[in-house]
């Protein structure tokens, strides 16, 4: 049934909010909860959700927001995850990860030597793949949402057409990715007359992403993957070297299964599968599940040594094994068995690390500028959304007039094997570039299930470093007992093995911890870019709602009632 409301009430009150933005990191509310890196689209998800929109229309309706509000990774020229729990205790898990055009090949980012050309499949058409969120958002609006088209989205084209105010966070976002926006389509949108910079308190006003919206919204999906929208794009690829087709927008389709599950300290963990980042997620928790951190203690030298460990194996498995299913045989069961897990654990050395040389010999036979938000409303129906561009506003290139940045995804594939992509990823022929194909993602947008009901859900952008994320937020909120605020507000770590480094947050550990595990021969590297982990924790006693903004992102909100 479809439930009408004035749209220009919701937008007004966005306007509105947008100038008196401050920074909260928890919030709670009994009748819903939204918490996004954007504070205008925190608001206008929660202002569907009070206009009576269910938990689906309001991730849509935040989904075209962020396009609008965080133009750096927010996007519909990209793609993602949704992974959905209903009230009536059914999953979904719905993938519009962006694929490999038509023309694509294992070798189209090698020199005639076979040597990788440097930024190719990073920057420029070239780099681009197909889209899929505009697909994605439209499937889930219209299987599971309450409300019309031009109701979820009359928010974001009024934020388009009036623009917002930015705030410091969102200026930050621009000045940090100022090499991607040089470009005469991209600098006369989020650069000021004369290529100045954007200042806190300026209105950023994107009267073109406002038309592209509204034909979206008049025509629907068909506009963009067969109308005028993809013509532009298209034409825009072949005029500048890529090899976008109409045909791969007119073939493109998303993919709807169950979420990945595992189990974890009885919880039950529903994430991404294959492509997706959640069997990472799953891997790590199998193998630390045999060890009892709680009584190893937090953080010392002892628990994560084991903790780092498992994460190293985890990597391991994802690199050799993942893939698209489509393209690739994935032992899943295999993967995420209790013997598996057992054998990995069993690889552990007490007093030493290991070396992630020898482990990740048999691969040479994978943003971290993703966007991650979550929603709850008053039936309990919870959606997790993960969706990217992939570096920082992606290729950094826009179609002609379309006013929306297109992804840089094709750099998730293998480029050559056995060569790290840029979040160093160093990985194997289940990945490589063909045809159709989608990449290898570590996006792992999660619900966690406490007696069969919704009590976290979670996710993060961040590139290699999304399930390791998703995995802490997970641990310290069910292994030590911490809120949903002081668990995704926590210093963190991060170990993927190759590069041998563990990346870390200041104070993330403890110095005399740090030379006890150096001892044991880790080497640690201070890394400054992490994802936003925007959660929502449930009580399973009151069921009332905790929403937390990740400190990491200042723009962002957590927004109940």
């Amino acid at each position: 049934m479809k439930v009408s409301f004035p749209i220009l009430i919701l937008t007004a009150s966005v306007l509105c909010f947008s100038a008196s933005v401050d920074k909260v990191n928890g919030e709670s509310g009994r009748n819903g909860m939204v918490v996004t890196p954007q504070a205008q689209a925190s608001r206008v998800g929660l202002d569907i959700l009070k206009a009576g929109g269910n938990a689906i229309d309001a991730a849509v309706a935040v989904g075209y927001a962020l396009a609008v509000t965080e133009p750096c990774c927010g996007n519909i020229g990209g793609g993602g995850f949704m992974t959905v729990r209903f009230a009536n205790g059914k999953s979904v898990f719905i993938n519009f990860r962006e694929k490999a055009p038509i023309a694509a090949h294992p070798r189209m980012y090698q020199d005639t030597a076979g040597n990788v050309i440097e930024g190719a499949s990073e920057d420029g058409y070239l780099a681009v793949g197909v889209p899929g969120t505009v697909r994605g958002l439209e499937y889930a609006l219209r299987q599971y949402g309450t409300l019309s088209r031009p109701e979820v989205m009359g928010p974001a084209i009024d934020l388009a057409v009036r623009g917002f105010i930015l705030q410091p966070g969102d200026v930050e976002m621009l000045k940090r990715s100022r090499r991607k926006l040089t470009g005469d389509n991209v600098a006369r949108i989020f650069l000021k007359d004369g290529g100045r910079d954007y200042e806190a308190g300026d209105r950023l006003i994107q009267k073109d992403l406002a038309k592209t919206l509204s034909l979206i919204s008049t025509g629907g999906e068909k506009i963009f993957y067969e109308g005028e929208i993809a013509q532009k794009v298209v034409s825009a690829s072949q005029k500048n070297g890529g090899v976008l087709s109409l045909k791969d927008f007119g073939e493109y389709n998303i993919s709807v299964t169950e979420p990945l599950e595992c189990s974890y300290r009885n919880y039950r963990i529903l994430t991404s599968p294959p492509p997706g980042g959640g069997t990472t997620v799953c891997l790590m928790l199998n193998i630390v599940g045999g060890y009892d951190l709680k009584k190893l203690g937090f953080r010392n030298t002892q628990s994560l040594h084991k903790i780092l460990s498992s994460m190293l194996l985890a990597y391991v498995a994802r690199n050799y094994y993942l893939g698209d299913p489509d393209f690739v045989k994935i032992p899943l069961d295999k993967l995420l068995s209790p013997d598996y897990a057992d054998r990995l654990r069993g690889q552990i050395l007490p007093d030493q690390a290991l070396d992630p040389e020898k482990l990740y010999q048999p691969i040479v036979t994978e943003g971290n500028n993703t966007t991650h938000y979550s929603v709850i409303d008053r039936e309990g129906n919870a959606v997790s959304v993960t969706y990217t561009i992939n570096s920082n506003f992606g290729a950094g290139v826009i179609a002609e007039d379309t006013g929306f940045v297109l992804n840089n995804e094709m750099d998730d594939f293998t480029s050559k094997i056995g060569a790290p992509n840029q979040f160093g990823l160093v990985q194997g022929k289940a990945n490589q570039i063909e045809p159709r194909k989608r990449p290898l993602s570590s996006m792992s947008p999660t619900i966690v299930l406490k007696d069969n009901q919704v009590f976290l859900i979670t996710g993060s952008p961040g590139g290699s470093t999304i399930p390791t994320t998703v995995f802490s937020v997970i641990s310290n909120v069910i292994d030590y007992g911490m809120t949903i605020d002081e668990s995704v507000n926590r210093a963190r770590f991060h170990y993927q093995g190759l590069p041998d480094t563990i990346l870390i947050e200041p104070d993330a550990i403890d110095s005399k911890v740090r030379q006890g595990l150096e001892g044991k021969g880790y080497k640690f590297r201070d890394f400054p870019r992490w994802g936003a982990a925007e959660s929502i924790l449930v009580d399973p006693n009151t069921r009332v709602f905790y929403g937390a903004n990740d400190g990491r992102k200042t723009a962002g909100r957590a927004m109940g009632f």
